[in-house]
């Protein structure tokens, strides 16, 4: 670590901060934002890049992230590259928290970001030691502590910590009320936004925690996006011209999304359908299968993923701790994509009934963009309609 980073902060606020799972593991470190004591699930992630798309996803809601990457801050915030209107992650814990930020494009340093929105945050952590841990032990619940409060006399409410098993937190994250949404991916200045020719096609996005970015992808390839609340109807889609459905991403446990399954039902073979993450899940559920919990998630923008019908190999971004489980789900049922480190489903498809989905993140942000296609394929079977 930057001595030039750390003694300022420590000189400054020489607060301790403590990680107690609910195995009974404690990790100490220093702490910065809220003074509390926050619960959730731990999970890490191993992309190099992207904290405050991460922070901002609603897909991080009920989860304390770990970074894996060794110095964080260093490019600041700015309100174009959040992913929601809040901070969706319970807590932060990182090894260097920088408090300065180099890029141009910086508006708020994050420290300064997250602690305006009062999130804690743990840092001088060995959070290779976290890491490891959580990989041997699954993604555990615990508590963050900032308050200063002893570890020793908490362990109790750590022991009782509940992970994201069983919890609806889409409900929690998604819009109440139904909107529109225009804008595209942010482009430097200095390059010409490419004009989509085609014919404008509308599609609905079920919010169970939608990303900005998907909604940004889908005005690329020439959609009118209407976003809708997670409780919306099936008539609220089939009676308003909709071309096409995308289920999107979010938290929690799939199997507790409530009135999920039954939406979903009712729109299959009416109109072609994306399931992204959450939104892959929750169509696998539709149609028969089962989703388990993965012991600690996949959560990083490296993960290779083998597209079975051309055999190439996509790098892709992901965050999400269940999967659909290939066994369980009906022979019409095609298995489309699988990941090359666990072998577990990644994408799955059902032609005649136009759906598609894909449990990595096709809009990445952050991570490669290796998988973009996937929304001129959308486009196109919104064009085609179903046959």
């Amino acid at each position: 670590m930057r001595a030039a980073n750390i003694l300022p902060r420590l000189l400054r606020s020489p607060r301790t901060a403590h990680l107690v799972l609910s195995d009974g593991t404690i990790f100490a470190g220093w702490a910065a934002g809220a003074r509390t004591v926050v619960e959730g699930e731990v999970v890490f992630n191993t992309s190099m890049t992207g904290y405050q798309e991460m922070l901002t996803d609603p897909s991080y809601a009920g989860q304390i992230l770990t970074l894996t990457t060794s110095h964080v801050g260093e490019i600041g915030t700015n309100a174009l590259d959040a992913e929601s209107n809040r901070v969706w992650a319970r807590a932060l814990i990182v090894q260097e928290l920088d408090t300065r930020a180099s890029s141009w494009r910086s508006e708020t340093a994050l420290e300064e970001f997250l602690v305006e929105r009062d999130v804690a945050v743990g840092w001088g952590f060995d959070t290779r030691a976290i890491v490891q841990h959580v990989r041997q032990a699954g993604a555990v619940p615990g508590l963050l502590i900032t308050d200063g409060s002893k570890p020793e006399e908490l362990l109790e409410r750590a022991q009782s910590a509940r992970g994201t098993d069983g919890k609806d937190l889409a409900r929690e994250v998604a819009c109440r009320e139904a909107y529109d949404w225009t804008e595209g991916p942010w482009l430097s200045p200095s390059i010409v936004r490419p004009e989509n020719d085609q014919p404008k096609v509308r599609v609905a996005v079920v919010d169970y925690g939608v990303k900005r970015s998907i909604l940004r992808r889908l005005v690329v390839e020439g959609f009118d996006v209407r976003v809708l609340p997670p409780d919306s109807s099936p008539g609220d889609v089939l009676d308003n011209s909709f071309d096409g459905v995308v289920l999107s991403n979010g938290p929690g446990d799939p199997a507790a999304v409530t009135g999920a399954r039954e939406f979903i039902d009712a729109l299959l073979g009416k109109l072609p359908i994306l399931g992204i993450c959450l939104g892959h899940q929750l169509l696998g559920l539709t149609l028969g299968g089962r989703t388990v919990k993965l012991p600690f998630g996949h959560h990083g923008g490296n993960h290779p993923v083998r597209e079975l019908s051309t055999n190439n190999v996509l790098v892709t971004s992901q965050n999400h701790n269940y999967s659909v489980e290939e066994a369980s789900l009906p022979r019409e049922v095609d298995v489309t994509h699988i990941n090359l480190t666990d072998h577990t489903v990644e994408g799955l498809t059902l032609p005649r009934l136009g759906i598609e989905a894909l449990q990595f993140h096709p809009e990445a942000a952050p991570g490669p963009n290796d998988a973009l296609g996937a929304f001129a394929r959308f486009a196109e079977r919104c064009r085609g309609g179903l046959q």
